[in-house]
């Protein structure tokens, strides 16, 4: 099993930044991809970013250019910069670890961009 600990949210102003971070109680280098993910108006979970075991980054399109995905295996931590905030923006944001194929989530960290 793998347990991920967000943290790095809260509220901040249009063109503000903002950095996440989850950390894995595991070693990421045992983790396939660490992914980010937010909640949609649809209740849905959307991907904004993704980091392979390799360093393979992909991000969606509302992502490039303003987000940054990083990782630091010392710490076993996936941080998600995010620069030039926008009101659609606001939302809860995930991380997920696939572990041994299995799917692991964090317990959300809420993103609130005030205009």
């Amino acid at each position: 099993q793998v347990q991920l600990v967000e943290s790095g949210g809260g509220l901040v102003q249009v063109g503000g930044s903002l950095r996440l971070s989850c950390e894995a109680s595991v070693s990421l280098f045992s983790i396939s991809v660490m992914d980010w993910y937010r909640q949609s108006a649809e209740n849905q979970r959307d991907l904004v970013a993704k980091i392979s075991s390799g360093g393979t980054i992909t991000y969606t399109d509302s992502a490039k250019g303003r987000f940054t995905i990083s990782r630091d295996n010392a710490k076993n931590t996936v941080y998600l910069q995010m620069n030039r905030l926008k009101p659609e923006d606001t939302s809860v944001y995930y991380c997920l670890a696939v572990y041994h194929n299995r799917w692991y989530w964090g317990q959300g960290t809420q993103v609130t961009v005030s205009s």
